[in-house]
C-alpha cells in the first residue's frame, strides 16, 4: 500500500508541476507579440515589420547571419538533451520508488539517476562551451 501512496504523490507532483508549466506558457502567449526589425532594433509599434520603415532600413541590410543561426541551432540541440537528461532522472525515480526494496531494481533505478545527472551535466557544459567558442568567433 506504501508504493501505491507514492506513486500517487509522484503523480500529483508532476501533475501540478506540468499545470504551473501549461499555466507559465499560457501567460506567455497572452502577452502582446514583440517585434524586431532587421538590423536588431525594436519596432516602435504594433504593425510588425511595417514600423521598420522609420528605423532607416534598407532592403540590403536585411541579412541572414549564418553564425546566429549555427548558435540557434545548437542550443536548440543541446536544449533537447538536457530535457531528455531530466526526464531520464524522473525516470531513474519511478524505478527507485517502485523498486520495493530489491537491491538489483534498486541499484539499477540508482545507476540510472546517476545517468541522468551526468547526462545533465554534459549538456550544461557543452552549452556554455559552446556559446564561448561561438562569441569568440563572432568578435
Amino acid at each position: 500500500m506504501k508504493i501505491s501512496n507514492k506513486i500517487k504523490t509522484l503523480a500529483a507532483g508532476s501533475a501540478a508541476v506540468v499545470g504551473a508549466g501549461l499555466n507559465a506558457g499560457i501567460a506567455m502567449a497572452a502577452d502582446k507579440p514583440v517585434y524586431y526589425c532587421p538590423d536588431g532594433t525594436k519596432a516602435t509599434g504594433t504593425n510588425g515589420l511595417q514600423d521598420c520603415a522609420n528605423h532607416g532600413v534598407s532592403s540590403s541590410s536585411n541579412k541572414n547571419n549564418l553564425m546566429d543561426t549555427v548558435n540557434t541551432i545548437i542550443n536548440v540541440i543541446i536544449g533537447v538533451i538536457g530535457f531528455v537528461a531530466v526526464v531520464v532522472i524522473i525516470l531513474g525515480g519511478v524505478q527507485y520508488t517502485t523498486s520495493a526494496g530489491d537491491p538489483g531494481k534498486v541499484k539499477k533505478a540508482k545507476d540510472t539517476i546517476l545517468y541522468g545527472i551526468v547526462g545533465l551535466v554534459i549538456a550544461l557544459l557543452a552549452f556554455a562551451i559552446v556559446n564561448f567558442v561561438l562569441s569568440s568567433l563572432v568578435k
